[in-house]
């Protein structure tokens, strides 16, 4: 254990701050990649599933691939090739997306290590690719400002191929591919000291070698025998942390983690209101897999933008997956529906970026059920639901009120600001679109403060799904300008001001 503030306790664990540059971040991209890329089918889990009998998985092996002694998983990781991989060509696109911190695959369940790992055999420095895939791609970030992270599966890996030991495979093969399969244990077997420790010292190499700012956790490090390494391998990041100057962010599921020593992630869920800590949602471009196959069921720009500005308003972060084709491009619908919400950002970003929650999250008949695996379908926004953000700077306070849809009649409700709302201040200030340079009508009653859009929209909001509307909130004590509206809705702002 390195020398620095922490110690591996809870207690001393409990001193971990989230950094103000993760709290103003609230967007970055996963990348799911892998040799599972190759069969394409199912989704990323296919490792296991084809010799798990019974699964769609397991038939398609046998009729496309032949008999699970003569082609295994194994035999996949030779064709992982990635010879189209273009790591500047992906940080300028993930750039262009609005991304401010990116989170590659380490290591998933399947045990191919995408990284230089000299514990191994099985990396992508050895096999595959014959590249170090993740420094790649990392350092391609550095040059683009976009911060490092990476995640880390290995803990499932225990597990992950237990299903080939229940008949003929190559997974019985030990002599010759037990460094890969193995140990193919038991889920209700708690994982052995030796493979503990070697997980931890596979995390190490990833944090020394790779220095990420962000280190993502898959969701079996909570098991009861992982407690004491979670300890020593948090006090040993923050505590390099230290050393480099940087503050870094574990982030993890369900209860691996004491509140506040970490950052809590949500897999494909939310939560129903402002949260007091940090938090983050990580989901997909897909709805049916993390990594490629074909025939995706692909979101819309609106359900992304729908799940930024939900999580955003609810103190969250949004770690937004894409999944490359085994030659190591990604598809041509992530890379659009990536730009279409780089777009988004590029217009509407004050409203997200290194903004705060306000007093609620927002209002309107839509709400994200709380808790994880709750994205199956599109949420169906309508243009009564708002979210709302807030930034505060010297004597007055913007509040944005973001829309992903427009109101038909062009007027945007905010029941929030109504003159008889318990939330409402009693004075407001200017009212602009973001992306239209003059102020707009309002008109203020006990109901709403109701905000006209301009007609025609400005080509670059007409472009991108919603509305942001910025509503100055001035500090109670500075003096009233005279174009403030006051809780009666008089001086009312005029069309064009």
């Amino acid at each position: 254990m390195d020398a620095g503030p922490f110690t591996d306790t809870w207690e001393s664990l409990a001193d971990y701050e989230v950094p103000d540059w993760f709290r103003d971040a609230k967007f970055g991209i996963f990348i799911h990649w892998g040799a599972y890329s190759v069969p394409a089918f199912g989704n990323e889990w296919y490792p296991r599933n084809m010799y798990k009998a019974g699964t769609k998985e397991h038939a398609h092996h046998r009729e496309v691939y032949g008999d699970h002694t003569e082609v295994g998983y194994k035999d996949f990781l030779p064709r992982f090739t990635m010879e189209q991989f273009d790591p500047a060509g992906m940080a300028q696109l993930f750039r262009r997306a609005g991304a401010q911190f990116l989170v590659p695959v380490a290591e998933h369940h399947d045990g191919l290590a995408m990284y230089d790992e000299p514990r191994t055999r099985w990396d992508v420095t050895k096999v595959g690719p014959g590249r170090d895939v993740l420094g790649e791609v990392l350092g391609a970030c550095d040059d683009q400002w976009i911060t490092r992270g990476a995640s880390s599966h290995r803990a499932e890996h225990w597990f992950f191929f237990h299903p080939g030991r229940s008949f003929p495979s190559d997974v019985r093969d030990d002599a010759d591919f037990a460094d890969l399969y193995g140990p193919a244990m038991p889920q209700a077997t708690g994982p052995s000291e030796a493979y503990l420790e070697d997980w931890l010292l596979r995390t190490v190499r990833i944090i020394d070698h790779y220095r990420p700012q962000v280190l993502w956790f898959d969701w079996w490090i909570e098991h009861p025998a992982f407690e004491p390494y979670r300890r020593m391998l948090a006090a040993y990041y923050y505590n390099r942390a230290a050393q480099w100057g940087r503050g870094v962010v574990i982030q993890y599921k369900w209860d691996a983690f004491e509140p506040g020593t970490a950052v809590l992630d949500v897999e494909r869920g939310g939560m129903a209101d402002v949260q007091e800590r940090p938090w983050q949602n990580d989901t997909s471009v897909s709805r049916t897999s993390w990594g490629w196959i074909e025939g995706h069921e692909w979101k819309s720009d609106v359900d992304l933008v729908g799940e930024l500005v939900d999580v955003v308003a609810k103190n969250g972060c949004l770690l937004l997956n894409i999944g490359p084709k085994p030659d190591g491009t990604i598809p041509p619908e992530e890379v659009a529906l990536l730009e279409q919400l780089g777009a988004w950002l590029e217009l509407n970003g004050e409203a997200v970026y290194g903004t705060r929650p306000w007093r609620v999250a927002g209002e309107g008949p839509t709400s994200v059920p709380e808790g994880s695996f709750t994205d199956a379908a599109s949420l169906g926004w309508t243009s009564s639901d708002l979210r709302f953000t807030q930034r505060t700077e010297v004597g007055q306070t913007a509040l944005y009120a973001i829309g992903v849809e427009r109101p038909e009649d062009g007027v945007v409700r905010i029941r929030a600001l109504g003159s008889a709302s318990p939330l409402a201040v009693r004075h407001l200030g200017d009212v602009h679109l973001i992306g239209h340079p003059k102020r707009l009508e309002v008109r203020r009653t006990e109901d709403a403060l109701e905000v006209v859009l301009p007609s025609p929209l400005p080509a670059r909001v007409e472009a991108v799904p919603g509305f942001a509307v910025r509503v100055v909130l001035p500090d109670p004590a500075a003096p009233a300008p005279r174009t403030l509206l006051n809780a009666e809705g008089e001086g009312e702002h005029e069309s064009g001001g």
